[in-house]
């Protein structure tokens, strides 16, 4: 579960986001890091702009075709894009899988550091991949590097919770995602966490 310093912060910050919080029963789920940055990365990409099903659809064939697990860079590398498409891969997901393992096969990106990036030095090295960009980013520093601070402003699921919970004529901006999460800090990656729990529990009968 998510800090309780950083929940009865959020509660404190903003009555819309206790509301969430209270309709989670009180309780936040926090991510637990796996250990694997590389996997992480690899279902950023798939998931970009898919459901939560589709993406795992995909992904499951993906690592079907390569005995159950993720491809390792030099096997996304040797392997046919027309073969990796067969999966259900788009044609700039194929480009993005082969730019991230060039990357990392040329040294330009060592997922060992990037724990010791700050958070702008780290979105700035890896949109240097092909395809992956401060969304992709964001969500590594969320999910996977438990950074406390980040608030992934791109993402479809916050900019729904936040138009359906705040009642917004529309979806909020980046800007206006921005200007309404200021309260949150130094928790936005939590108030995240809340967002997209509360979409998934109660957010389709809001």
């Amino acid at each position: 579960m998510a800090g309780a310093v950083a929940v009865a912060h959020l509660r404190a910050a903003d009555p819309v986001l206790a509301g969430m919080i209270d309709d989670l029963g009180g309780e936040v789920e926090a991510w637990t890091p796996t250990g694997d940055a590389y996997g992480a990365i690899i279902r950023a990409i798939v998931s970009q702009q898919l459901s939560v099903g589709a993406a795992r659809a995909i992904l499951g064939r993906l690592q079907a075709r390569f005995d159950g697990r993720n491809p390792t860079p030099e096997e996304v590398l040797a392997d046919d894009p027309d073969g990796l498409k067969s999966v259900g891969l788009s044609r700039a997901k194929v480009v993005s899988l082969r730019s991230l393992a060039e990357h990392l096969e040329d040294g330009d990106l060592r997922l060992d550091r990037l724990s010791g990036l700050d958070d702008d030095t780290l979105v700035a090295e890896l949109s240097a991949v092909k395809g992956i960009g401060e969304w992709t980013a964001q969500v590594l520093l969320v999910t996977e590097l438990a950074r406390e601070d980040v608030l992934v402003a791109g993402d479809l699921v916050i900019r729904r919770a936040v138009e359906r919970g705040w009642k917004l004529p529309a979806l909020p901006t980046r800007d206006e995602l921005y200007a309404l999460a200021e309260p949150w800090r130094p928790y936005r990656s939590t108030a995240c966490a809340v967002l997209w729990r509360w979409m998934r529990v109660a957010g389709p009968t809001a």
